[in-house]
């Protein structure tokens, strides 16, 4: 039998309209109404519907490491995401020797393939965070792990039939020697290219965009800053339109005025992104990035024992709040956390409200929390009633306390 979801407002496209309905049938959308619903339909009173929310970029959750994950951790990380308003996502590995990233990818898909049916929110594949990065813009990943992009180990990576096809993402500094020609290889296997932990300058993260590129891993964070005269790694991605912006919005990694300027240059090619490691949705203390102890103080704010940043505590939509506590409009926020994702990926049915799509839907209140979480039109999350799971919903880290209100923030 079909479902009718019935909403007030929902985000249509990149717009907030309403009222609208959803129809859902064996978990896809078949059918979108503008104005009053029909008499089957649940009717969400106040709020917004918008599709779930895709997160590009995470190493991991509630005290689980992708580098380390087994069936069990996996489950640990599909259960906790929903309440975030997240559906979808994409396990990332940071740098490690390519035989280590490669059995890592393995045991990450393996544990995904594991997990059971209506599990939680669904891995996406694999996104490597190196190891083909610049060590002068490492971060906290290891810079003697760090290698140029071969043929040798690029055949590691595509003549592994299995993680060719989980392959998503790669991110990658393209100034290393062999880099644009593993830019042009990998992006024809159809793997989504970023430019990332990278020296590269302004003309070299052109050349990276000529020979595939199409997105920047955590703009600002890692790479050759914009310079008024060498625009370096930001100031190309700002302006050329064929890359997508992934976007930490913490408002730690890159500061509230900076996130604005971002979307008011490029705000409908930004992707929110919350770069979560082991610590999201934990109390403070130490755990584990990659292998290496990463240390969650009262701040929120994840660090290496050094006191580099590494990684963060934020969930999807809290970033979402937080672009929109600096002054950015709910649908252009909504849409860097939904659609822009899931196109950067080459995921069409996903991030939208229209047929044929994935009834992935999220019902937020008007402070922009998400109140019911629907997954291939299942309830998977319902504040009202907390479904029977071993993990409660990520708690709020002191960081991130940005107030919104949905009626101020159109």
């Amino acid at each position: 039998m079909d479902t009718v979801v019935a909403a007030p407002r929902a985000l249509l496209g990149r717009t907030i309209t309403g009222p609208a309905c959803v129809r859902i049938s064996a978990g896809r959308i078949v059918e979108v109404i503008q104005g009053a619903p029909p008499g089957n339909a649940e009717v969400l009173t106040g709020g917004l519907l918008t599709p779930g929310l895709v997160d590009v970029q995470v190493n991991g959750a509630v005290g689980v490491d992708f580098a380390e994950v087994d069936p069990e951790g996996m489950a640990a990380v599909a259960r906790a995401l929903p309440p975030t308003g997240v559906t979808r996502f994409l396990p990332t590995l940071i740098t490690a020797p390519v035989p280590v990233a490669v059995r890592q990818a393995h045991a990450v898909l393996a544990a995904a393939a594991a997990l059971p049916e209506h599990a939680g929110a669904k891995p996406l594949g694999v996104h490597l965070e190196g190891p083909f990065l610049s060590p002068h813009r490492a971060g906290v990943h290891d810079p003697a792990l760090m290698v140029a992009p071969g043929p040798a180990e690029l055949d590691l990576l595509l003549c592994d039939e299995v993680l060719r096809r989980a392959l998503r993402m790669v991110t990658l500094a393209p100034e290393r020697p062999g880099g644009m020609e593993a830019v042009r290889r990998l992006a024809a296997a159809g793997v989504l290219v970023a430019v990332g932990h990278s020296d590269a300058t302004g003309e070299q993260t052109r050349a990276a965009a000529e020979a595939g590129a199409r997105m920047v891993t955590h703009l600002f964070n890692a790479q050759r800053p914009l310079g008024h005269r060498e625009p370096g790694v930001p100031g190309v991605a700002l302006v050329d339109d064929r890359f997508t912006l992934g976007l930490i919005a913490d408002l730690a990694h890159v500061g509230p005025d900076v996130c604005r300027l971002v979307f008011n240059a490029a705000g409908n090619r930004v992707a929110l992104v919350t770069d979560a490691v082991a610590a999201a949705g934990m109390p403070p203390g130490r755990y584990q990035l990659g292998g290496a102890d990463v240390l969650l103080t009262e701040d929120g704010v994840p660090r290496s024992p050094e006191g580099t940043i590494a990684g963060s505590a934020l969930t999807l939509d809290r970033a979402v709040r937080n672009i929109v506590s600096v002054g950015v409009d709910v649908a252009a926020a909504l849409a860097a956390a939904t659609v822009i994702p899931a196109d950067a990926i080459g995921e069409p049915t996903l991030g939208r409200l229209e047929p044929g799509a994935v009834a992935d839907l999220v019902w937020w209140d008007e402070d922009l929390r998400p109140r019911k979480v629907w997954i291939d039109g299942r309830v998977a999350y319902d504040s009202t009633r907390p479904l029977d799971t071993a993990l409660p919903p990520l708690p709020p880290t002191p960081l991130n306390t940005a107030t919104v209100s949905l009626a101020a923030g159109q």
